[in-house]
C-alpha cells in the first residue's frame, strides 16, 4: 500500500533517519536477522561519480516499453494490465532511490527477506553456512528494479526475475552490473508470466509476487500460470493489501488524494483482496496455504513490522499440491441421486 515515500520523508525531517524493523519474525515465531553482507551496499554512486539515476536515466525510452507491450498483449490470456504499466513506466528509473518513491519497498525487504529465508530453511535441512538458499531457484515475478531479486541473490538463490516493462528490467540490469556476485546468481528477463510458462513448466522452486498481485489483470489466471511453472510441492510467497475500509481510507483517500504520498490513481481498491478470497483461489488451484501474517508500516519510523491484524497489508505462503485436485470437473446429482442419497446432499451442503 505505501508504495511511495512521500509520508516517510516528512517523518524522518521530525524524528531522524528512518528506523530499521526490529528483525523479529511473524505472530508467533522469531525470526533470525539477516546479515548486511548478504543485503549488500545500496550502491548510490555509479562509474565517474554519477549517481545511478544519471548514469542510466537516459538510457530509458518509452519505444523499447511499446515494443513490449505489443509483443505481451498479443496473447489472449494476458496477466498484465496495460493501465497499471503505464503507471509504474514513469518511475522506471527511481528504484533504487531510497529516499525516493520505492522507498518503502526498501524497507519492506527488512521482513519479506528473513520471512522468504526462514521459511524455506525450516523445510529443508540440506543448506550452506553463508549462502543458505544455494541451489535454490526462485522466480520473482514483477521483479521491478530488482529490489528483492538482489537480496535473494546474496543469500545463494538461482534468481530469474521478469517484468513486462523493459525500462524496469534496463534498471534491475544495470543495478546488478555493479557486484560481480550477482552477475552468476540473477537473471532478468522482460517477460510476463505467461511468457514463462511456455517454455518453463515445473522449473523454479519458489515463485515470489510481492506487491504485484494487486496490480494484475486476471488474479485467477496468475495463480495458475504460478501452478504450472513451480515443481511439485513448491513454494508460493505473495505480499499484498487486504481489501477493507481501513485499506480503502489508508491506501485511496489519504495516501492518494489527501496527501499525495503517492500518485493519485495509483492504486485501484476494486484489485484488493482478502486474504480469506485469496486463500480460496489457492485453495481451488492445486495449492495449500500454510501462513498468512499480517504486515504493519510505521511511516513515522519508516519501518515494517509483523503484527496479527490483516487489515492492510499481509502475507501469505502457500505450497504446490502434489497432485491438483479436480473439484470442478466432479459432475452436479442428478436428481434420482438426490432421491435416493438424501443424507448425502445434506452433509455436502454443511
Amino acid at each position: 500500500m505505501w508504495g511511495c515515500g512521500g509520508l516517510s520523508r516528512a517523518a524522518r525531517a521530525l524524528v531522524g533517519p528512518r528506523g530499521r524493523s526490529s528483525g523479529t519474525g511473524p505472530p508467533g515465531r522469531r525470526l533470525g536477522a539477516v546479515a548486511g553482507d548478504h543485503y549488500g551496499p545500496a550502491f548510490q554512486r555509479g562509474p565517474g561519480g554519477l549517481s545511478e539515476n544519471d548514469s542510466w536515466k537516459m538510457q530509458l525510452t518509452s519505444n523499447s516499453t511499446r515494443s513490449a507491450m505489443k509483443r505481451l498483449y498479443s496473447t489472449s490470456h494476458t496477466t498484465v494490465d496495460s493501465k497499471e504499466m503505464n503507471k509504474f513506466q514513469l518511475l522506471a528509473h527511481r528504484w533504487w532511490d531510497e529516499q525516493g518513491e520505492y522507498s518503502t519497498l526498501h524497507s519492506l525487504n527488512d521482513i519479506r527477506v528473513p520471512f522468504i529465508r526462514d521459511t524455506l530453511l525450516n523445510m529443508s535441512s540440506d543448506h550452506q553456512l553463508g549462502s543458505p538458499l544455494s541451489g535454490v531457484k526462485i522466480l520473482d515475478v514483477g521483479c521491478g528494479g530488482g529490489l528483492l531479486s538482489e537480496p535473494l541473490g546474496r543469500l545463494g538463490a538461482s534468481v530469474t526475475g521478469i517484468d513486462p516493462l523493459e525500462d524496469n528490467i534496463r534498471t534491475a540490469e544495470q543495478h546488478k552490473s555493479f557486484d560481480p556476485v550477482l552477475a552468476k546468481r540473477i537473471q532478468y528477463k522482460p517477460c510476463s508470466l505467461e511468457d514463462i510458462v511456455e517454455e518453463a513448466t515445473e522449473t523454479f522452486d519458489v515463485i515470489v509476487a510481492s506487491e504485484v498481485v494487486e496490480h494484475v489483470a486476471d488474479l485467477e489466471m496468475f495463480i495458475k500460470y504460478c501452478y504450472q511453472v513451480l515443481k511439485p510441492e513448491g513454494s508460493l510467497f505473495i505480499t499484498t493489501i487486504n481489501k477493507t475500509q481501513l485499506s480503502y481510507i489508508l491506501g485511496i483517500v489519504v495516501a492518494e488524494r489527501i496527501m499525495g504520498i503517492v500518485p493519485e490513481g495509483t492504486h485501484d481498491w476494486e484489485k484488493f483482496i482478502s486474504p480469506e478470497e485469496l486463500e480460496c483461489l489457492l485453495d481451488s488451484n492445486g495449492f495449500l496455504v500454510k501462513t498468512v501474517n499480517g504486515m504493519s508500516y510505521n511511516p513515522l519510523s519508516g519501518s515494517w513490522s509483523w503484527t496479527e491484524s490483516t487489515s492492510i497489508n499481509y502475507a501469505v505462503h502457500a505450497m504446490k499440491c502434489r497432485v491438483k485436485e479436480q473439484s470442478s470437473s466432479r459432475e452436479p446429482p442428478s436428481e434420482t441421486d438426490k432421491e435416493e442419497h438424501p443424507a448425502e446432499q445434506v452433509s455436502e451442503t454443511r
